[in-house]
């Protein structure tokens, strides 16, 4: 089960709220929600009601699908903030000037996930290495190796065209 929830144009600025955002990326929910709580930021309160929207997104969606939830099971999988619109205002200076204040906005993004992941099947063990495993192992070659093979070619081959010139 995976939720998101977006909030656009916070008026904060993208890199005060990061600092938030970085605190809870990749913690489960419940461990998000009371680092949030207790954080004396100003951005912890609004990343809080995002994190809280994408909770009850998730819910949601876990009622339409008909299917069991639990919110402590949930995980911020993806958060981030992006810059929004820069509001440009001005303010009075010296001698007749005015000099330009940015109103910085920004975008919050939170998805929550599921912890709970399947577990993978047991594969069976192969009953007696072969000799096949070292040659598939000897016939990758990285694309650093093809190139100076390829280099080597062609100065064998200009030696040879040279060779024959004379």
């Amino acid at each position: 089960m995976e939720a998101r929830a977006i909030q656009y144009t916070v008026r904060q600025s993208a890199r005060k709220m990061r600092l938030v955002i970085d605190l809870i990326r990749g913690r489960a929910v419940p461990e998000a929600d009371a680092i949030l709580r207790f954080s004396k930021k100003r951005a912890a309160r609004q990343i809080h009601k995002v994190l809280k929207s994408a909770v009850a997104n998730a819910q949601q969606a876990a009622q339409r699908q008909n299917t069991p939830f639990d919110a402590d099971q949930l995980r911020v999988k993806y958060a981030v903030v992006n810059e929004g619109q820069t509001l440009k205002r001005f303010t009075a200076a010296a001698m007749g000037r005015a000099t330009p204040i940015l109103k910085r906005t920004s975008h919050v993004e939170i998805h929550v996930a599921s912890d709970a992941t399947p577990a993978p099947a047991a594969k069976a063990a192969p009953a007696k290495a072969t000799n096949a495993e070292p040659k598939a192992r000897a016939k990758k070659t990285t694309q650093k190796t093809r190139t100076k093979k390829k280099t080597k070619a062609k100065t064998k081959r200009a030696k040879q065209a040279s060779k024959a010139s004379k």
